[in-house]
């Protein structure tokens, strides 16, 4: 194996952490941001790119950091090295409320295809790149991008999602249409396509938007039940308008506004 071998365990229910063991010299990279908490002994450093193999030199080392800056993440990524004597843990947390998935990519065909913010953490040796669909129809309307990340090696990676997660392991030929904001990851030879929701009346009215994702298999698809976007806008659309006082949706707060002349 090229990667890391780290050991891991997930804990919670819906506000998941997972927490990395790590042997001597072994390293996990993770996105800026991403840690919890990390015990004595573990040396933290900001690397330049996407956290892969350093061969290439410079030009390599720019060239998949430009590649990460088209996912719109950061230029640099952060590894965690056991620089002690024994077994030490490091923990890291999923940015929002969902569950987060493990992957061994040593019995995923080496690569794995996910949103674009979806990775959380993975053993050294994993390549944290872009992958660009190849049909245009799926990338100005795939919803989340043109734009995807892919995630190639043999070792440990860890992704996160909103809500509940399902996996649906597709058969040769067999068609499996989501909501383009619900697909996590795919594996390498599941094709992707965004297709047109058919009727006018279903399209403007029927509250799903005009474009789903059509995956083909053979392969894995991970499914979300609650897109990041979907809870970011129910959010935004419930906030009071105008820099409203709290209790607005109350009888008292109603009484309140009234009284304040608004």
């Amino acid at each position: 194996m090229n990667n890391h071998e780290i050991d891991y365990k997930i804990y919670g229910d819906d506000m998941q952490f997972v927490e990395v063991e790590l042997d001597p010299n072994e390293t996990v990279v993770a996105e800026a941001g991403g840690l919890m908490m990390m015990e004595d002994g573990i040396h933290m450093e900001t690397i330049f790119g996407d956290g892969g193999s350093s061969s290439g030199g410079l030009m390599g080392k720019l060239f998949s950091a430009g590649k990460r800056m088209l996912t719109g993440e950061s230029l640099f990524m952060t590894t965690f090295t056991n620089k002690g004597q024994g077994k030490k843990h490091v923990s890291f947390a999923s940015p929002y409320p969902g569950k987060i998935i493990p992957m061994d990519l040593s019995t995923l065909g080496g690569k794995v295809i996910c949103q674009k913010d979806a990775f959380l953490a993975a053993a050294k040796g994993v390549t944290i790149g872009v992958e660009f669909q190849r049909k245009i129809g799926a990338g100005f309307f795939g919803g989340e991008g043109f734009i995807m990340q892919k995630l190639e090696g043999d070792g440990m990676a860890f992704v996160h999602a909103g809500g509940t997660i399902i996996k649906k392991d597709l058969l040769p030929g067999q068609v499996l249409r989501i909501d383009t904001g619900c697909l996590v990851a795919m594996t390498k030879d599941v094709n992707y396509d965004i297709e047109f929701v058919k009727g006018i009346k279903t399209a403007l009215f029927g509250g799903e938007g005009l474009f789903f994702a059509t995956l083909r298999g053979p392969g894995s698809v991970w499914i979300q039940s609650l897109p990041f976007s979907r809870l970011a806008s129910r959010v935004f659309a419930a906030m009071p308008q105008g820099g409203g006082t709290k209790d607005e949706g109350s009888i008292a707060g109603g009484l309140f506004n009234l009284l304040d002349g608004k």
